[in-house]
């Protein structure tokens, strides 16, 4: 059997041949070695110009003589690629002005196979075969083209294309699954998906598939832990469509005939000795809010909306790193030892957590203010908790 030249230019770059893995290190001739052949490699039989080849090799960099240092890194280039069991032959060809890798080594590279599952799937007519193509080309898709070298002027072009071609056919594969009711299939879709190219709202197709096949406590679940997860990592509530296809959710759910007192034990909390404040998630937060101005009408209590932000010894908002990581969830015990079991907290963003405080005064909000501060702050701590209260009004009256 033919040895071929395996090349991944998704994620990290790498090649292999054979058994043999072929990798680069960061001494600065390895490191032109790797430009060279991800540029070469990637234009395949239509090869690359002189002067796009320096241009990769080089981008910026003043050199005397530009000609003569490609020369050099293409020369030692070919004894690299025979230390690494290579077979003996012309690797890099050079044809008026145009640089080509040879043809006596086969290459197979996923990124130009992308392109060409990608063709097919275009031009196929039977819808399964069609589908089966989309879901063969998502799947070699399994991270941003050299997303090691973003700032690359040819790499960010091809990155963005490649992104948009992969979305195209994420997008075409859920419609033909939908068409066919492959449900498990849309879900895993949604999976790998948002995996692959996170906060994309990917995460919809498994709502949807979760929906579709009535498994709808695990798409509460899901929900809830994909609202937690944007709004820590990146601070952003549900898309309109995840909260579409919630309240999709509530209209689908029937439970079998039971009495009400089998009910209301399941509705009960779990643990009726738990301390401390109510922990939700940010949609059953707002639920919780938009229930609570209603109420209002009715009752004349007093309720606050108070937001505790994580901020540095200057008064700022904290960046996000390792020591913001532990102060959060420090934050959040501190917050729990404060606040009573009727009120309601969940985490908003980085470093945030809102509360809603029932039945309490402003003057009582500073009071809980204080028991967070002597919760949280340690010794000489510098870091601290910004606070911003509001009232809660009825917009009913």
């Amino acid at each position: 059997m033919e040895e071929v030249l395996k090349v991944k230019m998704f994620g990290t770059f790498s090649m292999s041949y054979g058994n043999q893995s072929i990798t680069g290190k960061s001494k600065s001739n390895e490191s032109n070695f790797i430009t060279l052949m991800e540029a070469l490699l990637h234009a395949g039989k239509e090869g690359i110009a002189r002067d796009a080849l320096e241009q990769a090799i080089f981008q910026n960099i003043d050199l005397k003589n530009i000609h003569h240092s490609t020369q050099n890194v293409i020369y030692n280039a070919k004894k690299q690629l025979l230390k690494y069991g290579l077979p003996d032959v012309n690797f890099i060809e050079q044809k008026e002005g145009v640089y080509y890798f040879t043809d006596e080594i086969p290459v197979v590279e996923d990124a130009r196979e992308f392109d060409r599952l990608f063709k097919l799937a275009e031009e196929e007519k039977d819808k399964t075969k069609k589908m089966n193509l989309y879901l063969d080309v998502i799947h070699l898709y399994d991270g941003e083209f050299l997303e090691h070298q973003a700032s690359v002027v040819w790499i960010a072009k091809e990155a963005r294309r490649y992104r948009e071609l992969f979305c195209e056919s994420v997008e075409k594969a859920a419609e033909l699954l939908r068409e066919k009711e492959e449900w498990f299939v849309l879900e895993d879709l949604g999976y790998y998906a948002a995996k692959v190219h996170p906060f994309a709202e990917w995460e919809t197709l498994t709502m949807e598939a979760l929906i579709a096949t009535s498994r709808y406590e695990e798409a509460i679940r899901f929900y809830e832990d994909i609202s937690d997860y944007y709004m820590s990592v990146i601070g952003l509530r549900p898309s309109a469509r995840m909260q579409e296809l919630m309240d999709y959710l509530g209209d689908q759910i029937n439970h079998s005939y039971e009495v009400l007192d089998e009910i209301q034990e399941k509705l009960m909390e779990e643990d009726p000795d738990a301390h401390g404040g109510y922990a939700c998630s940010y949609p059953i937060f707002r639920g919780i809010y938009q229930l609570t101005e209603r109420t209002m009408e009715r009752g004349g209590q007093s309720v606050f909306l108070m937001l505790c932000t994580l901020v540095d010894s200057k008064g700022n908002p904290m960046r996000d790193n390792a020591q913001m990581t532990e102060l959060t969830d420090r934050l959040k015990d501190a917050i729990f030892r404060s606040i009573r079991r009727s009120d309601v907290v969940c985490r908003y963003g980085k470093g945030q957590y809102l509360v809603l405080l029932a039945n309490t005064t402003m003057e009582n909000c500073k009071i809980v203010q204080k028991r967070i501060n002597q919760n949280f702050l340690i010794g000489r701590q510098r870091t601290g908790v910004q606070y911003y209260v509001n009232s809660v009004f009825c917009r009913y009256d």
